[in-house]
């Protein structure tokens, strides 16, 4: 048996409970893993709430690391006693124990903690693939400006410090000054806080006019128009999230003026097969062991307190990455 949290309904924090649900062996191409630290992400609220409707019931969690006790026929990339860490479909990982599929899960290298493992799989998956394959027409180099709105959360630091070992020049937005500073002190180039300042104008004023090469955005509705306006001759609008609500139906004409390219990609789309994934975690590995990058955990709950994390991430009042420990 495992200690689980799932819901059977959708709704608020309050639909999440935690239940004991028998664990079985793994089939064929399938593990059984015991978690040591699970991590949060927004994508669990959307799937609660029901903007990502699942089929009921449902555990949540897309993310954690732990230990390997049993593996499945044809699965030769792990054994029993493998440290490993993954970001997977499909959910499940706000538990002990749980069965899943191998695909997605990476032996994390020893110098790795279970909890730096479980708060960056998910998060520094996406971070690899917007700044280093999801990139605008012209390419991005050394020196580019680009936009990252909610740079003080989990997905937001990681991606500021990255983006300075590439030597861009990240221009992040923040809720609050602290935010910003925390955005700043991470490797961003320039922070605004959105709630005191025009963002759209202040990131004219900072490239002289010309405006970013291509704006990630994981707020959605709040953000959207502001980011348009905030791209140059060409550039790429990527909407990867919907913190504030989805982003209204759009004209596409609204991307003519300026030639605009628009997106709308997932983790999964480019961790789309065990090689794949593998190719994106080895990347996501070398720059947090290189220093470059530092996982900042900045709130830690036991998994029987994973309401009051959902009630803090939606609110807002968090920074860094969030992990559940069990």
């Amino acid at each position: 048996m495992s200690k689980t949290v799932q819901i059977t309904r959708y709704g608020g924090a309050e639909v999440l409970e935690l239940v004991e649900r028998a664990v079985g062996q793994p089939a064929a191409g399938e593990i059984l893993l015991r978690h040591h630290a699970i991590g949060l992400n927004f994508i669990d609220v959307y799937q609660r709430s029901g903007l990502y409707a699942l089929p009921l019931p449902l555990a949540l969690g897309m993310e954690g690391a732990g230990v390997v006790e049993a593996v499945g026929d044809g699965v030769t990339h792990l054994q029993k006693g493998d440290r490993v860490a993954y970001a997977s479909n499909p959910p499940g990982s706000y538990c002990e124990r749980r069965v899943m599929p191998a695909t997605h899960v990476c032996k994390l290298p020893d110098h790795i903690s279970f909890e730096t493992g479980a708060a960056m799989m998910l998060k520094g998956l996406t971070v690899q693939y917007l700044l280093k394959q999801c990139i605008p027409v012209e390419g991005l180099q050394a020196g580019d400006h680009v936009l990252f709105h909610a740079a003080a959360g989990g997905v937001g630091l990681i991606a500021c410090q990255w983006a300075k070992a590439l030597g861009l020049k990240l221009i992040a937005t923040a809720g609050s000054d602290e935010k910003c500073q925390l955005a700043l002190l991470s490797g961003a180039s320039h922070a605004i806080n959105y709630r005191t300042q025009d963002f759209a104008a202040r990131v004219q004023e900072i490239t002289g006019g010309q405006g970013v090469k291509v704006v990630y955005d994981s707020v959605g509705k709040d953000t959207w128009e502001g980011s348009l306006a905030c791209l140059r001759r060409f550039g790429l609008m990527v909407s990867f999230g919907n913190a504030s609500g989805p982003v209204p139906p759009i004209s596409v004409a609204a991307l003519a003026p300026k030639g605009l390219y628009l997106t709308r990609p997932s983790v999964f789309v480019y961790a789309h097969s065990r090689e794949t994934t593998q190719a994106m975690a080895d990347q996501l590995f070398e720059v947090v062991s290189s220093g470059k990058v530092n996982i900042h955990i900045a709130q830690r709950y036991a998994l029987q307190e994973v309401r009051a994390a959902h009630q803090a991430l939606e609110a807002r009042q968090t920074t860094g990455s969030t992990i559940l420990t069990v």
